[in-house]
Parts: structure tokens; sequence; C-alpha cells
């Protein structure tokens, strides 16, 4: 169930840095290497044709040092999702968060 929980996690993470920026793969793995997520090219890739198949995610292929790279931008449906998933991010975090109060 945590790998679950993580896998949302995570694909928050890429929607939030591909509003910033165009990404592509191995730069968002060692991001998410920074906050605690060891993932692998086999889990990330699929996350990012999964997003991008469900109109969260445009991709533009580039050729950097003679090699083709793969970067990904948020659309503009990406980036409504992100909104909606920190607004409720937010309220579950306020609501789990322990209280003062007796």
């Amino acid at each position: 169930m945590i790998r679950d929980f993580f896998l949302g996690f995570i694909k928050i993470h890429i929607l939030y840095h591909a509003t910033q920026a165009p990404i592509y793969g191995l730069e968002m793995i060692r991001e998410l290497a920074t906050h605690g997520y060891d993932l692998s090219p086999g889990t990330l890739y699929p996350i990012l044709h999964r997003l991008e198949e469900q109109g969260y995610l445009v991709s533009e292929k580039q050729v950097v040092e003679g090699k083709v790279r793969k970067y990904y931008t948020a659309t503009p449906a990406g980036e409504v999702m992100l909104a909606q998933a920190y607004a409720q991010a937010l309220e579950l975090f306020r609501e789990i968060s322990p209280h003062d109060d007796p």
C-alpha cells in the first residue's frame, strides 16, 4: 500500500517539475532521489508515458550530444491536475497533522 502512496507523490513531483521547465527521465530520477525516492528507469518511464497518454504531459524529442532525449512539459490539463492535487494534499495534511488541542 505504501508503494501506491509513493507513486502518487512521485506523479505530483513530476507534474510540478514539468510545470517549471522541460524535464527528462534521468534528470527526474536524480531529482526524485534527493527526496528519498529510489527509482529505476523501468519504474519512471512508464509513469512518464502514462501521464503523457492521460494528457498531463507532452513530449518533444531533442538531440543532445548526439543522442535523442525526450523532454516532457506539463500541459494545461497537467497544470490543473497539479493544482487539484495540491489542494487535496493540503487538506489531507491539515486533517492528519497532530493537533495541540486536548
